[in-house]
């Protein structure tokens, strides 16, 4: 018995080898290197060299309601400009009621990619359920944390869009 139960091990253990050893580990490989683009930063990184974050000037311009898809945000060219200069892989984004989300791309994050990651969180509410449904910005405060941005909302845009909740103004 005990000839038996030696012989299955190394068959095992060979198995897994062969199966480690091959592909996966190269394509791992390949991937780490292609991780890191060049001009685009780990906030961390900035943190220690001491290098300050602006954030696009574009995003107070937005008028994007929270609960809506960032294709319907007026100005396309601005959702393909990186968020913050230097850019950096990924960026915390705090609200001041407590909630965090992280947005994040390898070659930078953009306007699109932060607003996808706030979208993420209040897709499924109703225009009254949110106090504030309008950014009005972000605000990067060295001071508190360097590796995470406030949210700023506001009551609403400019340009108020057509309401659609006429009928549920009726019934309150």
């Amino acid at each position: 018995m005990s000839t038996e139960a030696e012989s299955s091990i190394p068959k095992v253990d060979s198995a897994e080898a062969g199966a480690t050893a091959d592909s996966p580990k190269e394509e791992k490989k390949t991937r780490r290197a292609s991780s890191k683009v060049a001009g685009v930063f780990d906030v961390a990184e900035l943190e220690q060299e001491g290098k300050e974050l602006k954030i696009a000037p574009e995003t107070q311009k937005l008028n994007w309601k929270l609960n809506t898809s960032p294709s319907t945000v007026d100005d396309k060219e601005a959702l393909k400009k990186f968020l913050t200069t230097p850019p950096v892989r990924k960026i915390d984004l705090h609200f001041p009621l407590g909630l965090e989300v992280t947005a994040r791309n390898l070659k930078g994050v953009t306007i699109k990619d932060a607003l996808d990651a706030i979208h993420k969180q209040f897709k499924k509410k109703q225009d009254d359920e949110l106090d504030l449904p309008v950014l009005a910005g972000f605000e990067w405060d060295k001071e508190e944390s360097w590796t995470r941005l406030t949210v700023h909302q506001k009551k609403e845009g400019q340009a108020p869009s057509k309401k659609k909740k006429n009928k549920g103004d009726a019934e309150e």
